[in-house]
């Protein structure tokens, strides 16, 4: 069997999801799991949502959600003739658990709605598509994916109980009716029967467990580009395909920001040796990328740029060393904000960390560590990532820039800048 997934933008509209059924046409007997994400921008939408209605602000939630639930209805309107009263009163049981939230007043942390109101987004895509196949002629099971993926509470980047997660993935896929198991990607649910999220762009990871614990023949990504590339052709449109990478390389350029594959996807495929294929939903015959673990030499340079990056400055209080003791601390805080460092450099008696800029929580990291460190904070920034660099590509990427940290090793050099210089 294989397990596809496809991102918002190869469903975001009607023609793209037409598109979806067409390539599945083209394994008409194949065993699949298939992956779905929201559709285009609805995730951006749905926490406009949130922060609405965590800013005590119901009305303006309630109006914003109706936006949301007028495009879902007017796509399934374009797709659907025989099925689309069977969807439409789908559709309304997702609206009415979101109303149903938004018609109360917040009582818990932000984090909490913005799972169970943004979880919505995959419910709705799957629903409307699940009925577009049956009527295409493609039958389909749809299943709510939080039935299946079992979590803990940290909500927006939940942890997933394996074990009880593997028995209920394999349950429902030797109990499913037809070859196709249409389900959700980025969500899963809490003991409590609480709506969780597994972090933005968690759909990759959903589809690597459910690859890993179905022992699948192999995974394919479906995106709008030709593949894995040497950088976002949107800030690069010199980018050049890349046709083969190994897992290792895969996981550093996720780790240093690459948004091609979410950077928790690998280590299930790479477990049990399972091939991963990013291709392009826009033109199935092209060859795309595979990922495995072979060894591969000779990879052309590879760029990554992180944008809204914060530097923050810690200094010892008493000009004693920042030894084991301070940093273990320092990474226990990091740990209990959940927030990944993207670069870090220490001296004697400083340390310097740069993160993604989240806002409040990059406020209450550095309130946290003020008890260690003296800190400073300075934002606006930009982190350049350079794998397989040279120093002519280096300068040129460099060059009318104002340096801030710059660390080098003999496969990546990363660079932090200030913005607008």
């Amino acid at each position: 069997m294989k397990v596809f997934k496809f991102g918002g933008a190869s469903v975001n509209s009607v023609d793209r999801i037409k598109n979806l059924a067409a390539i599945l046409a083209q394994y008409p007997n194949d065993p699949l799991v298939v992956i779905v994400s929201a559709m285009g921008k609805t995730t951006n939408g749905l926490e406009k949502v949130v922060e609405a209605f965590c800013a005590g602000k119901q009305e303006e939630a309630l109006g914003l959600f109706d936006v949301i639930k007028k495009q879902h209805t007017t796509t399934a309107k374009y797709l659907l003739v025989t099925r689309f009263n069977a969807c439409l009163q789908q559709l309304h049981d997702f609206f009415t658990e979101v109303e149903w939230l938004l018609h109360d007043k917040p009582v818990r942390d932000f984090d909490y709605y913005y799972d169970q109101v943004v979880c919505t987004g995959e419910l709705l895509s799957t629903c409307i598509i699940s009925h577009f196949l049956s009527e295409s002629g493609i039958a389909n099971d749809w299943t709510d994916v939080r039935d299946i993926i079992r979590t803990d509470n940290h909500f927006r980047d939940a942890g997933v109980m394996w074990e009880e997660t593997k028995e209920r993935v394999q349950d429902v896929f030797a109990n499913r009716q037809h070859p196709i198991l249409l389900t959700q990607g980025f969500i899963g649910c809490t003991d409590d029967n609480e709506s969780t999220t597994l972090g933005r762009e968690g759909s990759d990871y959903t589809a690597a467990l459910f690859a890993n614990m179905l022992d699948a023949e192999s995974l394919t990504i479906w995106k709008d580009v030709e593949g894995v590339m040497s950088a976002d052709p949107k800030q690069f449109p010199e980018a050049s395909l890349i046709s083969e990478l190994n897992f290792t390389e895969v996981i550093e350029m996720a780790f240093y920001g690459a948004q091609v594959i979410h950077p928790k996807t690998i280590k299930p495929l790479q477990n049990k040796a399972i091939p991963l294929y990013v291709k392009c939903f826009l033109d199935p015959a092209l060859p795309g990328t595979i990922i495995h673990g072979k060894h591969l030499r000779n990879l052309p340079p590879i760029l990554v740029i992180k944008e809204n990056q914060v530097l923050v400055h810690l200094n010892s209080l008493d000009f004693s060393f920042v030894g084991d003791e301070p940093m273990s601390r320092l990474y226990a805080i990091f740990g209990e904000a959940r927030i990944k460092p993207n670069l870090i450099q220490t001296g004697a008696i400083s340390v310097q960390v740069c993160i993604d800029d989240k806002g409040d929580k990059t406020t209450a990291l550095a309130a946290s560590a003020a008890h260690l460190f003296d800190i400073q904070v300075e934002k606006n920034l930009e982190l350049l990532t350079i794998r397989h660099y040279t120093e002519d590509l280096l300068h040129k990427m460099t060059a009318g820039k104002e340096p801030v940290l710059i660390q080098k090793s003999r496969e990546t050099v990363q660079v932090l800048y200030r913005r607008g210089i």
